[in-house]
């Protein structure tokens, strides 16, 4: 594994390590899903998420964000909670981005370990156990990686998204000094210590989001590790690398903006955790 070490002794800025209240009650894993759109998937998505926990004994909740969807995401996962007392819903009452999704889920999740993964399960759920061992031996965040070990790719992506993809990461490292293999891969776990602090510092609200948030954290003094998973590429992503592209450019001049105003050095809230609902 390729690992970033960078630690300091208070990234969260509050002057001590928060602590947990009463963490028996409370899940060990938290897996947060971001959801637009998703009628097609998002039934064979949770029986999957649900399945793994099952199978693997897992003291995990899944917290499914319903980002506005004006198709019938929404009925299809409260139908599946029904049955499933490890799923929960958070609603944004409008279309607001993966970005905002993903730091609703992790901010309002109860795990002492949290990760978000894609609809798609492009990243199938049992490869969470490799970020949730990489948290274990002591990283503060464990993103997946598509091209740390290209060869756990089982459908890879077609030629073009790959040039995108590439030249992207390549612009991320050279402005960002991110020197990961895939800031994008939508597959990461962090402490509930480190999302709890970068999430709330973060500003960018869609695609562009994953760049911002490991920069936070380097910034912040997290030890990132960069962890390789088996992937299959989705023909069904809804992003376009033209204008998405355009408007990511765009997200990192505002990171370094931030940066530069000293904006992701602020000090962040302890948000206590809600009850838990059997």
């Amino acid at each position: 594994m390729a690992c970033i070490f960078a630690r300091n002794r208070d990234p969260t800025g509050t002057g001590v390590r928060r602590r947990s209240v009463d963490p028996m009650q409370y899940p060990k894993y938290s897996i947060v899903i971001p959801a637009f759109n998703e009628s097609s998937r998002i039934l064979d998505t949770l029986e999957s998420v649900v399945s793994c926990i099952r199978a693997r004994d897992w003291s995990a909740e899944v917290v499914v964000v319903n980002d506005g969807s004006t198709d019938a995401t929404g009925q299809i996962v409260r139908d599946f909670i029904r049955n499933a007392p490890e799923v929960r819903m958070l609603e944004n009452s409008v279309n607001r981005g993966k970005g905002y999704s993903v730091r609703t889920g992790l901010l309002q999740a109860h795990g002492e370990v949290v990760m978000f993964t894609d609809a798609d399960l492009s990243a199938p759920m049992e490869e969470a156990e490799r970020l949730f061992a990489a948290i274990a031996e002591g990283a503060d965040i464990a993103i997946g990686s598509r091209w740390l070990k290209s060869s756990r790719q089982t459908h890879r992506q077609p030629l073009y998204r790959q040039f995108f993809g590439r030249c992207f990461n390549s612009v991320v490292r050279g402005v960002m000094g991110l020197k990961f293999a895939d800031t994008q891969c939508g597959f990461k776990a962090f402490t509930r210590d480190a999302a709890q602090t970068v999430f709330q510092l973060m500003t960018i609200e869609r695609w562009g989001f994953d760049p911002e948030i490991l920069f936070i954290a380097l910034v912040r003094g997290y030890w990132i590790i960069e962890v390789p998973v088996s992937w299959a590429h989705d023909s069904r992503s809804r992003m376009s690398y033209v204008k998405d592209g355009i408007q990511m450019l765009a997200e990192i001049a505002i990171v370094r903006w931030n940066a530069l105003r000293g904006r992701y050095g602020k000090q962040v809230e302890h948000i206590h955790r809600g009850p838990v609902v059997q």
